[in-house]
């Protein structure tokens, strides 16, 4: 049963502390669309999400109305395009024309964002992977709702270190293409190592072939949450501090327990993960990096930060699992510069560097995200950074990403508007020396010994 006192102290959260459900989104296969035919498989992929999907805007509103959570955002991810369009296109512009498709289904439903345009290459690439990623930039360019991932990397398999460079080259590309629009289409595009297949948070959310025909998976955050219950234990030790967060992640699970529960019964699709990522808005209390400062650093980026948000990290994992059998996804703490209020002050401050920013990456959910960087980076050196990345996930046996918009016409010093829950950032500066020879090398770098597990 929950008590008076429960019900009171979570309307306290979402009205003071801005607790939200981030996302309701609906995983759906795509497996079941294929067909030789391009017009017959573009067809099928809009019937079956249309049909799918049609009541999960009006479910999510009307479970924000009645039990007074607010659900922000209702998204849809599916099966990775590859896979799903290799037997029909031809070329590149095929593939963008699934990905028209897939903005058109989102634009009927009413969701915000659709995600699994994207290929799994950990270790090589089929043509249709090849081909679905040289077509991401046109793709981007052209819609409005979709998000597209590439996993180039794992600890079972190790690197492919010619999707690393294709990489570089495509993020540069898209940024082109979106010029006019601050390089947007970056922004909805994400490198991973270790990609989870449950993921409900764009820009990398797609539908695992391991996953089932239909899916609902919940994203909660509560970075406020967690900030205003550490206000009350300042000055005290470890022990109290970690019991504060776990305590508080358990609450805020609890919430998107409840929210995947009523959503998945009244939808009719079988209830998948919670994920609890900590993820911060651009609003003002909404921060991860006010968290790590109330740990104890004066400004992100100070000595400690890292070990502050390996303790959060871990803390807010082990409530997490404590509230429910379900969770998933990348669950934990994630350091977008440009959504992060906190995050913007202290690179403006010069507290932090993208260097410390990568080492924060070791510990925190996912990666490198949402950072402006100058729009005149070599792809190489962008290539460089996402190797960087794929190899802390690998080794650590951990999710990592990265999501670098190379703004054109943009240099250090200057910010960057992307608007809504994206934020602004100022341009951050990159190493000016290079790593051509490296990325040209080609290849795969295998994976690392402790990956023998069998």
């Amino acid at each position: 049963m929950i008590s008076i006192y429960e019900v009171s102290e979570t309307n306290k959260m979402i009205e003071q502390e801005n607790l939200d459900v981030r996302t309701i989104t609906m995983g759906i296969s795509l497996l079941d669309c294929i067909d030789h035919d391009l017009d017959v498989l573009r067809k099928n992929i809009y019937e079956k999400i249309t049909g799918r999907a049609a009541r999960l805007v009006e479910v999510g509103d009307e479970i924000a109305g009645e039990y007074g959570i607010p659900i922000v955002n209702k998204r849809i991810s599916v099966t990775p395009i590859a896979l799903v369009g290799g037997s029909a296109c031809r070329d590149p512009h095929d593939f963008a024309l699934i990905a028209k498709t897939l903005d058109e289904a989102a634009h009927a439903v009413g969701v915000n964002f659709i995600g699994g345009y994207s290929a799994l290459v950990s270790k090589g690439m089929t043509p249709a992977d090849e081909m679905l990623i040289r077509s991401i930039p046109e793709a981007l360019s052209m819609t409005e709702r979709v998000c597209s991932s590439v996993n180039v990397g794992s600890t079972r398999t190790g690197i492919d270190m010619d999707a690393v460079k294709l990489m570089g080259e495509i993020i540069r590309e898209t940024a082109e293409r979106t010029k006019d629009e601050d390089s947007l289409g970056c922004a909805k595009l994400v490198v991973f190592c270790n990609a989870p297949d449950d993921n409900p948070f764009m820009a990398g959310a797609f539908h695992g072939v391991t996953e089932g025909d239909t899916v609902i998976n919940v994203g909660v955050s509560g970075p406020g949450v967690v900030k205003k219950a550490l206000e009350s234990a300042r000055g005290k030790d470890f022990e109290t501090l970690c019991e504060t967060i776990k305590r508080t992640a358990f609450k805020v699970t609890r919430v998107g327990q409840l929210v995947a529960q009523e959503a998945s019964k009244r939808l009719q699709v079988p209830f998948g993960i919670v994920d609890l990522s900590l993820a911060p808005t651009p609003a003002i209390g909404d921060s991860v990096a006010e968290i790590l400062e109330e740990i104890g650093v004066d400004q992100v980026g100070a000595p400690g930060t890292t070990a502050a948000l390996a303790l959060l990290n871990d803390q807010v994992k082990k409530g997490g699992v404590m509230a429910s059998t379900a969770v998933g996804g990348l669950s934990g703490a994630f350091i977008p510069v440009s959504e992060d209020q906190g995050m913007i002050d202290a690179v403006n401050a010069g507290a932090l560097t993208l260097e410390k920013l990568e080492a924060m990456t070791c510990v925190c959910s996912v990666g490198l995200d949402m950072i402006a960087i100058p729009g005149s980076t070599s792809p190489a050196t962008i290539s460089g950074i996402i190797a960087d990345e794929a190899a802390i996930g690998m080794i650590n046996q951990k999710t990592t990403a990265v999501r670098v918009i190379p703004v054109i016409g943009k240099d250090v010093g200057e910010t960057v508007e992307f608007g809504g829950l994206l934020g602004y950032a100022p341009v951050m500066p990159v190493n000016r020396f290079g790593c051509e020879r490296l990325v040209a090398r080609g290849g795969r770098i295998p994976a690392p010994i402790h990956s023998f597990k069998n």
